[in-house]
């Protein structure tokens, strides 16, 4: 299945798992108020029927009891009981009961029990409790009730099956996010091969029935896409192939024919040029299957200069130390080369090759004194088989070369940039990641817009 979704707030596994738990904690809480709604008729019907029977008992107690001991009455049920009994008075100042659900239910039941007279008070002359009047003959008592007899007893054990309830849904909603967002994290992986043109593995066809669909419909387009790709390779190949061997027949019957000078090295330059344009269709055709090996970029950018000094085109290397990368030489020699080719090309100044370390990137810049390319056009010159209508398209070319160093870039997880330079000209810049990190530093990305040298 690949390696875990990473946890990031706008990914699908954290969105899908927070909203699974929000949606638990909701109905939870919903459950919860339920429970509370349901059980608030017979929590108040049974503490309505203890409360008036305390005071049915106590207003019997009171009346049949022998008016030399009703003192010591009184005083034993506040001892045991916890229940105080006062005599009426018109001065006395009372605070009503809240208005919650539970206690007007209570009210209600203790009024229907012990008769419409019977009041009810929160706090009696600043005394807080639960008060109760009943009525003996014309007089009238209150008996005070601890406030705790009105909360109903929640069992600590709910509170601990709920919290244990929580805690197994929150398990199983990262369970169902991250069966849902594995398999399209493998997806994602595998269409970032595509994207940089290496061949994916094929995505596991796992999940849900839309998650198998959607994996089986992407393993299918990726065989579709390589097919083309081998197919559009054999026949560009094939045709290359083909062609080069009546252009080596033209270029030996040339050399043997003789004739006029002039003429002569404008046809041996008219095939050398299309033997450069067929190299090139076959470069492109081969892809880049080469195996990666630790290469130093600026002992492979030195041999370039070298091979081109000897053929007379002498170019300005400016490097630092050595900079080592995991990278297909062969695919990167032929990337600089067809930069180099360009600019010599359209350029009839001097050429420069820089080389440096940005950040997790080597970087190569290529820079020339040449017309440059419009920043309007710079991304379409990335494709293949485009060339400028103008400006740098003076002479000929099949147009893949700019396209082929832009998938040697990508396939390296790094980017070309064809910038303007100051003072006229062109920078041609590419990015190859490299595996290491810069000396004394973090893996910062790469800097986007960097300024051209001059």
């Amino acid at each position: 299945m690949g390696r875990a979704p990473s946890w990031r707030p706008d990914s699908l596994l954290a969105r899908s798992f927070l909203l699974i738990a929000l949606l638990l904690l909701l109905s939870l809480g919903g459950w919860f108020q339920i429970y509370r709604t349901y059980q608030r008729e017979p929590i108040a019907r049974e503490i309505a029927q203890q409360m008036a029977t305390i005071i049915n008992l106590t207003r019997a107690a009171i009346v049949n009891a022998d008016p030399r001991l009703r003192g010591e009455l009184l005083l034993d049920l506040n001892e045991t009981e916890g229940i105080r009994v006062y005599a009426g008075t018109h001065d006395e100042r009372l605070e009503p009961v809240p208005p919650e659900a539970l206690f007007e239910l209570i009210g209600n039941r203790i009024r229907a029990s012990l008769g419409p007279r019977t009041r009810l008070a929160f706090a009696r002359n600043g005394i807080e409790g639960y008060w109760v009047s009943f009525n003996i003959d014309d007089d009238e008592f209150w008996v005070k009730l601890d406030r705790d007899r009105l909360e109903p007893d929640f069992a600590t054990q709910w509170i601990g099956w709920g919290l244990f309830a929580l805690l197994l849904s929150l398990v199983g909603a990262w369970a169902i996010a991250s069966r849902i967002s594995r398999p399209l994290a493998a997806l994602t992986r595998a269409a970032q091969q595509v994207g940089r043109g290496e061949r994916a593995d094929p995505a596991p066809e796992t999940g849900p029935g839309e998650i198998r669909m959607l994996a089986a419909a992407f393993n299918q387009m990726s065989a579709d896409l390589a097919s083309l790709e081998r197919d559009r390779a054999m026949v560009l190949a094939g045709i290359s192939h083909d062609l080069r061997t009546p252009l080596a027949r033209l270029r030996l019957g040339l050399e043997m024919v003789g004739g006029d000078t002039a003429m002569h090295e404008g046809l041996v330059a008219d095939i050398d040029e299309m033997d450069k344009i067929i190299g090139q269709f076959l470069d492109f055709a081969k892809g880049e299957n080469e195996t990666r090996a630790e290469t130093d970029l600026e002992a492979l950018v030195g041999q370039i200069c070298e091979r081109y000094a000897k053929l007379g085109r002498a170019l300005v290397h400016s490097g630092s130390a050595p900079l080592r990368l995991q990278l297909a030489p062969m695919a990167v020699r032929r990337a600089i080369s067809n930069l180099v080719d360009n600019a010599l090309r359209y350029s009839g100044g001097e050429i420069e090759i820089v080389t440096r370390q940005s950040g997790k990137f080597a970087i190569v810049e290529v820079l020339d004194r040449g017309p440059g390319i419009p920043e309007s056009e710079a991304e379409r010159m990335k494709r293949p088989f485009t060339r400028l209508e103008k400006a740098r398209s003076g002479e000929g070319g099949s147009g893949l070369g700019l396209a082929i160093v832009d998938r040697v870039a990508r396939m390296h997880g790094g980017t070309l940039e064809l910038l303007p330079r100051e003072g006229g000209g062109l920078v041609a810049r590419m990015a190859l990641e490299s595996l290491g990190r810069p000396p004394g530093g973090a893996d910062p990305p790469m800097p986007a817009g960097l300024a051209p040298p001059a």
